[in-house]
């Protein structure tokens, strides 16, 4: 990186804000938001009929027209075929959102965030395999008593509470706000100026330090490291090529800090089965009906089949695929991690809060680094911040990795049959 010239360096820092502006008019989840009319004439009809939704129009011209622009001024060089990769994604977001409530809308969706059943880099599991085994291994628990405390609404306000003090510990004067809403497409919202929870969500004692530790400590705290870097304004932006590192290093902060339970880890393999379920053909009502099963909640079932269905078509077969992200991330972040210390290259694991990225981007993020460009993260969370226990956990699941996991479980299937016997 030092034998580029300070034009480089400038050169660099200019595209970086021109794809930076462009990452402004890409607002996915506000442009395909239902409103709440839809939930309450679907639950009125009895469930019988597919949603009546529609999308406002997206006009591409102008991001179109500044991506065609900043293409002129790169060059050939790895920060520049980097600058080059993430100009794709913005473009073809830019296509997503123009393609809204057609079956092109799925396409897309497939190339920003793959697919249920698209090979995980190990070319052999599937964000989908991984749900599945998991909700088989994790049945026998259903009849068991494993402690779980009575049910319990948290209210949106006492939730807001405990988030704005978790906010201003670790953000100071930063921090931001967090309000109370009627809408949201989900129950809670994170950005760098204000959380913002749903006011009719009802959160268990679980979800209050899932929020902390999910919400705030990794997507805000992504978002104001990102905002400080001047000379990489990009870094600053969420958009679709960053979501998957994001999500998955924000469930990967819920494991870590022990705020993951199985319910929680249910939820988000029940979206993965779901959206293969409507890339196969269900329509919105089939996948309803399965949540419905799995929650017996109206609204919840409501809720969740929303999600696969936004923006796409309610008929099946062309579905919103973002939230295969959860489960994708949480296994590249992870196996990345455990790599980077088997390395030694610990100096990543900060780098990940440096801003908004892809875990792919972190060999040029380190160059920019050293060349003093990306600024070190001013925000860390608390596991990150005193890594004392992440590593021991990195390093002790690298060593079960190695473990032959067939011939244990065999010799204590064996052991507990004479048990029986």
């Amino acid at each position: 990186m030092n034998s580029f010239s300070e034009a480089d360096h400038q050169r660099f820092s200019l595209i970086a804000e021109q794809l930076y502006n462009v990452s402004k008019h890409i607002r996915v989840l506000s442009h395909i938001s239902w409103p709440s009319s839809a939930k309450d004439q679907f639950l009125r009809g009895g469930a019988a009929q597919l949603p009546d939704v529609s999308y406002p129009d997206f006009n591409s011209r102008e991001p179109l027209t500044l991506l065609q622009d900043l293409r002129t001024q790169l060059g050939d060089t790895p920060v520049d075929n980097w600058l080059s990769k993430k100009a794709d994604t913005l473009e073809h977001s830019v296509a997503l959102l123009a393609a809204t409530g057609s079956d092109n809308f799925h396409k897309y969706s497939t190339l920003l965030y793959g697919t249920p059943a698209l090979p995980l880099p190990d070319e052999s599991n599937t964000c989908l395999g991984l749900a599945e085994q998991f909700s088989a291994n994790t049945e026998v628990f259903s009849r068991l008593d494993i402690g779980t405390p009575p049910p319990a609404c948290h209210l949106a306000s006492s939730v807001a509470a405990a988030l704005q003090q978790a906010c201003g510990d670790c953000f100071g004067n930063a921090a931001p706000a967090v309000q109370i809403v009627e809408e949201l497409s989900a129950n809670a919202l994170a950005g760098p100026k204000r959380i913002r929870l749903r006011r009719t969500a009802c959160f268990t004692d679980k979800d209050v330090d899932q929020l902390i530790h999910h919400e705030a400590f990794v997507h805000v705290a992504t978002s104001l490291n990102g905002l400080a870097q001047n000379k990489l304004k990009i870094l600053g932006a969420g958009h679709p090529g960053t979501t998957k590192t994001q999500e998955g290093l924000a469930v990967f902060a819920e494991i870590i800090t022990g705020c993951m339970d199985l319910d929680r880890m249910q939820r988000l393999c029940d979206r993965v089965v779901a959206i293969q379920a409507a890339i196969d053909g269900a329509d919105f009502i089939d996948i309803y009906r399965f949540f419905l099963e799995r929650t017996g909640s109206e609204d919840q079932a409501f809720e969740n089949s929303r999600r696969v269905f936004r923006g796409g078509t309610l008929k099946g077969s062309a579905p919103f695929t973002k939230d295969i992200v959860y489960l994708d991330g949480l296994l590249r972040v992870h196996n990345f991690m455990k790599v980077v210390v088997d390395a030694g290259k610990t100096d990543y694991l900060k780098l990940l809060f440096c801003g908004k990225l892809d875990i792919e981007d972190l060999p040029i993020i380190a160059q920019l680094s050293d060349a003093g460009l990306c600024k070190a993260p001013m925000y860390l969370p608390p596991w990150l911040a005193d890594m004392r226990y992440l590593l021991f956990h990195l390093s002790y699941s690298t060593y079960l990795s190695g473990v032959n996991l067939i011939q244990i479980k065999e010799h204590y299937r064996e052991m507990l049959a004479t048990d029986q016997a």
